[in-house]
This record gives structure tokens, sequence and C-alpha cells, in this order.
């Protein structure tokens, strides 16, 4: 249930567009959590939140991806609504430890 709502509030909060590509097509639009659900903290809150676009990995995601290096996310207008800073370093590190 609870995952719903999220699908829901976080990509109103990026105004229906992707943080990185900037897509405003709502069939490829996904919420992705910046710490997993089963985290302890993986709140399906709007701060432990992204909008971005379903894309199956692959060369398109690849090729897709790599012009938007060092390009500057769309953040939510509202401050309250905006990442995690925590969440974010804390999934950095888990990236990697996981490499």
């Amino acid at each position: 249930m609870h995952q719903q709502e999220f699908r829901q509030r976080v990509p109103r909060a990026y105004r229906e567009q992707c943080a990185i590509r900037r897509l405003r097509h709502e069939e490829l639009l996904d919420a992705a959590h910046i710490l997993p659900d089963g985290h302890p903290r993986g709140e399906p809150v709007v701060p432990n939140g992204l909008a971005l676009c379903k894309k199956p990995d692959g060369p398109m995601l690849k090729y897709g991806l790599q012009g938007f290096q060092d390009a500057r996310l769309l953040l939510p207008r509202d401050p309250t609504l905006r990442p995690n800073r925590e969440f974010v370093e804390e999934r950095y590190g888990m990236f990697r430890r996981a490499g």
C-alpha cells in the first residue's frame, strides 16, 4: 500500500519529470528509492526517492546516460522534498563497497 503512494508522490514532487533526463513521459517515469525499501531507513517518503525514467540495462542505458555526465539533477522546488543528503551518501557508500 505504501509503495503505491510513494510512486505517486515522488513524480509529483519532481513535476512529472525524470530527475536526470527531464523527460515528461509519465509512462516512462518511476519512483526509485535511494535507500532500498528493506533498509532500516528506507522509508517510502519523497526525500528517499528520485523520479527516474524506466529503462532496461544495455547499450541504450549506457549511451543514453553518458550525455548527462556532470549535469545537475532536477530537484523538487520544495526543499523539504529534496533527496536526503545522508541517504544519498549512505547509498553511495553501499555502491562503493559492492564494487
